[in-house]
C-alpha cells in the first residue's frame, strides 16, 4: 500500500474524530457561559418598549428617582350586592396588615365606587426596586395576605400585577417550551426517517447547538449589553431546532443520495457537503442577515431579538455543517437500519406525490401559477379582518388575577380611569406643569410624587378608561402641550407600540427585502430567479396574515393582534421562507449546469428536494406551532402566523407556484446569467472532453 492511500486513510479516521474532540472542548468552555443565560434575563417594560418613546424615559427616570422604580398595584374588594362594613374592616386590615410588613410609598387610601359594590386601594412600594425576583415577591406576599370569601372577592391587580403574570408565562418558556419543541422535532424525525437511531443524531445535534446559543447569546450580552427576554430566548430555541432540522435534512438526505454512489462514508460527505454545502451557508444567511435588519428597530424587543435569533441559527449552522456530518460518518451506513443505502444500489422505483405536483406544474404552467396567485391574493384579504391592537387586559390566553382585577375595576369605576398616567417633568418646571394638568379637560385628578436630579414625577388619573379613545386623546394632548417633559405610563407605552412597530416596518422592511434579494443573487447568479423568490415570500406572508384575520377573532376569541405581528412574522417567513426556494433553486440550477434542459431541471428539481422540503416545512411550521400552548396571545399570534405561512410556502409556493413559474419562463428565469442563453450546437459536438457529463438520474424522494 503506497504512502498516499495511507495518508488518505488516516484522514478519513482522524477528521471526524478532531471535530467531535473540538465540539466536547467548546462545550465544556462554553458551559459556565450556558448556564448564566437566565440569570440576565429580563422581562422589565423597558426591556420592550421602544427606545425612543416617551414612556421608556418616564421608566428609566423612575429608577433614579429617590426610592429608585416603584411598584404600583391595586387591591380590589368586590361584592356583587354592595359592600357590608365587615368587608370595609377586613380590607381596612388587610391593607394596614401589607403597610406593617413592607415599606409603602405613602398611606393607602380606599376609593369607594359609586355602586358601592367595590373598594379600590392602591398601593405602591420602591422596596423591590428594578429586581423582579423582589417584585414578584411583594406582589404574591400581598395575594398571600389577602383573602376573601363568603362572597367577598379579593383581586390584586395594576402594572406591578401584570408584570408578574407576564413574567410567569415567560419564566414557563425555558422549560415546556424547550421540552415540546424537542419532544416534537423527535416525533417528526422517527415518522421522516423510520429508523431507530438515525433520528437521534440530528436531535441530539440541535440539542448541542441549542447550548452553544444560550453560551454565545450571554457572551454577546456582556460585551454589548445586548437585550435577553423570555421572548427573544424562546425564539431563539425554536430557531436551533427548527433551522438546525432543516439544515439536517437536507444534509442527511443528500448523504444517502452519495451513499449509494460513492463507497466510502468520509467521502460520500464530503460528495455531499460540496453539493447541499452552498445551498446551506446561503440559507442560513438570509435568515442571520434578515433577523439582524431588526438592529434598526427602534422597539427594544425586536432589536434585541436579532442578535439573539442570529445567534440561534449560526450555531444550527456550524453544529449541522461539522458536528453532525462527523458523527455519520462515524456511525456510517448502519445508522441508516432498517433501509440501509448500499453502495451501487438504486432506490426503488415509484411515483411520489412531488412527481406528481411536477407533472400537474408542467403541463399547464400558466394555469397553476394563475389560480394560486388568486388563491394567495384571497387569503390575503383577510388581513382586513384582523382585530385592532390588543389591550393589557387582553394579552393573556388565561385570565390571571391582574386582569380580573382590570375587569372589575373597568365595570365598577366606568366614569374615571384606574391607573395612571405618570408624568416626568424637570423640577424647575413643577408648578407650571401641575398647573396645566389641573386645567387640561381629560384630566380628573393630579398628584405630585417624587423629586430628584432634576425630575419630579407627576401621577395623573385620566377621566376616560384606560386604552380608551378619550384617555389616548388625553396623552397625545398633554404630550403636544407638556414641552420638555415625559408622559408614560401603561396606556402611554401600549400607544408607542403601536406608533414605533409602524414606523419600524417603514424602515426594517426594505433591508430585509435588500438583504435576502442580495444573497440570492450571489448564490444563484440571477436577477429574476431571486425576484420570483422574494415575490413569493412576501405573498406567502400576506396570505398568512390573511388566515390570522379570519380566525383570530372568530376561532381563538382573541380580542386583538400584537402590534409588533407585522414586522415579526414578515422578517421570518421571509428570512425561513426563502429557505425552502434556495433549497428548490440551487439543485435546478445544479441540473441545469450539468446540461438538463430548463423544463426537465425544475421537474427533476422538485422531484429531488420535494422530500426534503416537505420534511423540513413539517418541522419548522410544528415548532412555531408550540407557541399556540403558550399563555400570552402576542406568542400564539405570532406561532400561528408564521406555521401557517410554512406550510403554505412548503406545500403550494414552492411545489406548485415557483415550479410553474420556472417551467413557464424556461431559461429565462436564469436571466441575465450564462443558463439565460441558449446553448450553442457547435460548442455541444466538441470533443468529449469538452462536453458536459449527463445528469445523474434522479432519486424518486429525498427522504423515504
Amino acid at each position: 500500500m503506497g504512502p498516499g492511500k495511507t495518508t488518505t486513510r488516516t484522514r478519513r479516521r482522524a477528521v471526524p474524530w478532531l471535530l467531535l474532540g473540538l465540539w466536547v472542548g467548546l462545550l465544556a468552555f462554553m458551559s459556565p457561559f450556558s448556564a448564566k443565560l437566565s440569570d440576565v434575563q429580563a422581562d422589565r417594560a423597558v426591556d420592550y418598549l421602544p427606545a425612543s418613546a416617551d414612556s421608556t424615559q418616564v421608566a428609566k427616570i423612575q429608577e433614579q428617582l429617590p426610592g429608585g422604580e416603584t411598584t404600583e398595584i391595586v387591591l380590589v374588594y368586590h361584592r356583587d350586592g354592595g359592600l357590608t362594613a365587615v368587608d370595609r374592616t377586613t380590607a381596612q386590615q388587610q391593607v394596614d396588615e401589607i403597610a406593617g410588613a413592607h415599606q409603602l410609598t405613602g398611606t393607602p387610601k380606599g376609593v369607594p365606587s359609586e355602586d358601592g359594590t367595590t373598594l379600590m386601594y392602591p398601593v405602591a412600594s420602591n422596596e423591590p426596586g428594578t429586581d423582579e425576583e423582589l417584585r414578584d415577591a411583594f406582589v404574591n406576599d400581598v395575594r398571600d395576605v389577602t383573602e376573601g370569601g363568603d362572597g367577598l372577592s379579593v383581586e390584586v391587580g395594576g402594572p406591578g400585577a401584570l408584570a408578574t403574570d407576564a413574567g410567569a408565562v415567560y419564566d414557563s418558556l425555558d422549560g415546556p417550551l424547550l421540552y415540546t419543541t424537542v419532544g416534537v422535532v423527535a416525533i417528526l424525525l422517527i415518522i421522516i426517517y423510520r429508523s431507530p437511531l438515525l433520528w437521534l443524531v440530528p436531535l441530539a445535534v440541535a440539542g448541542v447547538a441549542n447550548y452553544l446559543s444560550m453560551g454565545v447569546a450571554y457572551g454577546l450580552h456582556s460585551a454589548f449589553d445586548t437585550s435577553v427576554s423570555g421572548q427573544s430566548t424562546g425564539i431563539m430555541t425554536i430557531l436551533v431546532f427548527g433551522a438546525g432540522t432543516d439544515y439536517a435534512l437536507l444534509l442527511i438526505a443528500r448523504y444517502r443520495e452519495e451513499l449509494r454512489r460513492i463507497e466510502r462514508p468520509y467521502d460520500a460527505m464530503r460528495a455531499a457537503l460540496r453539493g447541499c454545502g452552498p445551498a446551506v451557508l446561503a440559507s442560513s444567511g438570509t435568515v442571520a442577515l434578515g433577523l439582524l435588519c431588526l438592529l434598526a428597530a427602534d422597539l427594544n424587543s425586536s432589536r434585541g431579538m436579532g442578535p439573539m435569533g442570529t445567534v440561534g441559527v449560526l450555531s444550527a449552522l456550524l453544529a449541522m455543517l461539522t458536528l453532525l456530518p462527523a458523527l455519520l460518518v462515524l456511525l456510517g451506513r448502519r445508522v441508516f437500519w432498517p433501509l440501509v443505502p448500499a453502495f451501487g444500489s438504486r432506490p426503488k422505483e415509484r411515483r411520489s406525490l412531488f412527481s406528481a405536483m411536477g407533472s400537474s406544474a408542467g403541463r399547464r404552467p400558466l394555469a397553476v401559477l394563475t389560480g394560486g396567485v388568486v388563491l394567495l391574493g384571497a387569503l390575503a384579504l383577510g388581513m382586513l379582518n384582523l382585530p385592532g391592537t390588543v389591550k393589557q387586559e387582553d394579552s393573556f390566553v388565561d385570565k390571571p388575577d391582574a386582569v380580573v382585577a382590570m375587569q372589575t375595576l373597568a365595570a365598577a369605576y366606568p366614569e374615571q380611569s384606574t391607573q395612571p398616567i405618570n408624568v416626568i417633568t424637570p423640577s424647575d418646571r413643577t408648578d407650571a406643569t401641575l398647573a396645566t394638568l389641573r386645567d387640561h379637560q381629560g384630566v380628573a385628578n393630579v398628584e405630585q410624587g417624587r423629586s430628584g436630579d432634576g425630575w419630579t414625577e407627576i401621577s395623573v388619573a385620566a377621566k376616560d378608561a384606560p386604552q380608551s379613545a378619550g384617555e389616548t386623546a388625553t396623552i397625545e394632548s398633554l404630550r403636544s402641550q407638556l414641552d420638555g417633559s415625559y408622559i408614560g405610563g401603561p396606556s402611554a407605552e401600549q400607544l408607542d407600540l403601536k406608533d414605533t412597530n409602524s414606523s419600524d416596518m417603514k424602515i426594517v422592511v426594505p433591508l430585509v427585502l435588500a438583504s435576502v434579494l442580495l444573497i440570492l443573487v450571489a448564490l444563484l447568479r440571477s436577477l429574476v430567479a431571486p425576484l420570483l423568490l422574494v415575490a413569493a415570500v412576501v405573498a406567502v406572508w400576506g396570505a398568512a396574515l390573511g388566515i390570522g384575520g379570519l380566525v383570530f377573532g372568530p376561532v381563538f376569541g382573541f380580542e386583538g393582534t400584537d402590534p409588533g405581528l407585522g414586522l415579526l412574522s414578515f422578517v421570518f417567513l421571509v428570512a425561513l421562507g426563502v429557505d425552502y426556494g434556495i433549497f428548490l433553486m440551487h439543485r435546478m440550477r445544479e441540473e441545469s449546469l450539468a446540461g438538463a434542459e430548463p423544463v426537465t431541471a425544475a421537474l427533476t428539481a422538485l422531484r429531488t428536494t420535494g422530500g426534503v422540503i416537505a420534511s423540513a416545512g413539517l418541522v419548522l411550521a410544528a415548532t412555531f406551532a408550540v407557541l399556540l400552548n403558550m399563555g400570552l396571545v402576542q406568542l400564539v399570534e405570532l406561532g400561528f402566523v408564521i406555521a401557517v405561512g410554512v406550510l403554505l410556502d412548503t406545500f403550494l409556493v414552492r411545489t406548485y407556484l415557483v415550479t410553474s413559474a420556472s417551467v413557464a419562463l424556461r431559461r429565462k428565469v436564469w436571466w441575465p446569467g450564462k443558463l439565460s442563453r441558449e446553448p450553442d450546437p457547435a460548442a455541444e459536438q466538441g470533443s468529449g472532453s469538452d462536453r458536459q457529463e449527463p445528469p445523474r438520474q434522479p432519486e424518486p424522494a429525498a427522504v423515504p
